[in-house]
């Protein structure tokens, strides 16, 4: 056995195992990108380097190689090694071609996963994308009706001939929603023992409550109206929304855990006394609308003008201690989407209040970004998807999609997003580490798909040359297999003797597939057209 040190913790490992299989004993999680244990160490992405000091001599080493000796000084989580890591990975993002997340799920306030929701209403599984609807929509059957769709204006379907019509098929998986005899709500996290009391029951409101509910915190709703919904209830008396959908919505948000008391203006009576408030409840986030003329004094809290004063806008904290505030009752908040996005934010900074944590502003999911691709280009995009025009609904639209019409127009999405989005771990520890997708900025390479019989789907662009498939190619004794073509910054993976890819992987392809650290070989979607000629894709129905 031979014994070191990892960030000061003493750890004892077998003769010959290495740093990496020692941090790994101690749970601590070192990145790694081109490693696969049974491949053992290619050493081609640096991005598990650790600082190791051994007789007196420090160096940078990569610890999925270095083997431990008795004595060893090993630093893994430190400024200075996180810094080498972020560079390393955005070394290799300065050459990656592909975006993580698709434009339309990037422009999203709420960060709804469209992509994988029009894949489940494709293949016909509407329990499915409820299920992705409800991780980060606390009304989709109000916001399928009344959002301004910033989604649609990202969509790549757009330069074919008209944008994926992702609002009316959330409408469509919302509606579905509204049908189930019992709601489908989220997962809740442990609960926190915490408490948290939130004024004004319109869209911020909800939305703040929901994600509040959604991380394992109870919550109490106050409203000086006798019914909830605020700002909604105008929209029903003008005919935007039927009161049926948002009573079904109010009651789906109290069968998930939030509390109403209505009737109850803040100011007018103990129950609502602000100081009685911060005295029952961990925290309180004020959610009550633009303010009328003289409607602000009895809050207790700091005003500026017309609103109120916030002191940390990234923290919604007001100048009171555990009171804070969103929505139009700060700054005029004019479309849904965002006013419901503002209280979700809220929420997650009185997560971290609650916790004992300092409220940041929320990182967004990373994302490496293609920019404007070419005509050639979306072409690719375009070829696994189904090639006809937006879908209409039968009935004029009054009473939205049918399922086949939502299934239809579902399967125009381009499938822009990453197929390996949200397993990549090349993307994850981006995230983590922080890192830039364009900190080395380079003229990127055209984006290239290849297809592969076996529903494997090849994009050289996103391949980091960690040597992973051209190792397992070669256990395999395939035929031909993979190798490495090219000197310098041109050098690629590819079938030796010039021939395509799918000639070099004849046995491997989705056990390559499943190793990849990027999705540069990646299974295709059951969505894809793969060899479907002009249909669409087979549709699978749970």
């Amino acid at each position: 056995m031979n014994r070191f040190t990892l960030d000061g913790r003493p750890v004892e490992v077998a003769e010959g195992k290495t740093i990496l299989d020692g941090a790994r004993l101690l749970g601590v999680d070192i990145p790694t990108l081109c490693y696969l244990e049974r491949c053992g160490p290619m050493t081609s992405c640096l991005v598990c380097v650790v600082k190791v000091t051994l007789n007196g001599r420090t160096s940078v080493m990569p610890s999925c190689a270095v083997k431990v000796v008795d004595g060893m000084q090993v630093e893994s989580e430190t400024p200075e090694v996180h810094d080498l890591r972020r560079s390393a990975l955005e070394l290799l993002l300065s050459d990656h071609v592909g975006d993580c997340l698709s434009p339309c799920a990037r422009i999203c306030p709420l960060g709804l996963n469209i992509p994988q929701m029009l894949r489940q209403v494709q293949l016909q599984r509407p329990i499915e994308a409820m299920a992705t609807v409800r991780a980060s929509l606390a009304l989709p059957a109000v916001l399928g009706r009344l959002c301004h769709k910033p989604c649609e204006n990202g969509c790549r379907r757009a330069a074919c001939d008209s944008a994926a019509a992702i609002k009316d098929v959330e409408r469509f998986v919302a509606d579905f929603g509204q049908t189930l005899e019992r709601p489908c709500l989220p997962p809740k996290r442990a609960s926190s023992g915490k408490q948290v009391a939130v004024i004004g029951s319109g869209p911020v409101g909800l939305a703040a409550a929901y994600e509040l509910v959604r991380q394992g915190h109870r919550c109490v709703v106050f409203d000086r109206r006798s019914q909830a919904g605020g700002s909604l209830r105008r929209e029903v008396e003008a005919g935007g929304i039927p009161v049926e959908v948002l009573e079904r919505e109010l009651s789906d948000l109290a069968a998930f855990g939030i509390e109403f008391r209505l009737g109850i203006e803040i100011g007018r009576g103990q129950a609502a006394d602000l100081a009685q408030l911060r005295a029952d409840f961990g925290a309180v986030l004020l959610a009550i609308g633009e303010l009328r003329p003289g409607e602000g004094e009895p809050l207790q809290v700091p005003l500026t003008g017309a609103g109120i004063k916030i002191v940390r806008a990234e923290a919604f904290l007001t100048g009171v201690e555990a009171v804070f505030a969103a929505g139009s009752a700060v700054r005029p908040i004019k479309q849904l989407v965002k006013a419901m996005a503002e209280g979700q934010a809220a929420a997650v900074a009185i997560s971290e209040f609650l916790a004992g944590r300092e409220s940041r502003k929320a990182r967004k999911p990373f994302s490496s970004l293609m920019g404007r691709i070419e005509v050639t280009e979306l072409k690719l995009f375009q070829d696994l998807a189904h090639p006809g025009p937006r879908v209409v609904a039968s009935n004029g639209g009054a009473r939205g999609y049918s399922p086949p019409e939502a299934a239809e127009e579902s399967s125009r999405c381009l499938h822009c997003d990453c197929r390996a989005a949200g397993d990549c771990r090349l993307q994850h520890y981006s995230q983590v580490y922080g890192a830039e997708f364009n900190r080395f900025p380079r003229q990127r390479r055209a984006f290239e798909q290849h297809h592969h019989p076996a529903r494997v789907l090849f994009e050289p662009g996103k391949c980091i040359l960690c040597g992973i498939c051209v190792h397992l190619a070669s256990e395999a004794a395939e035929p031909l297999g993979l190798t490495f073509v090219g000197r310098g910054f041109d050098v690629r993976v590819s079938a030796p003797l010039n021939e395509v890819f799918d000639q070099g992987l004849q046995r491997v392809a989705v056990e390559c597939a499943e190793a990849c650290p990027t999705g540069a070989i990646a299974i295709a979607s059951p969505t894809d057209r793969l060899g479907l000629g002009s249909g669409a894709a087979d549709l699978n129905t749970t």
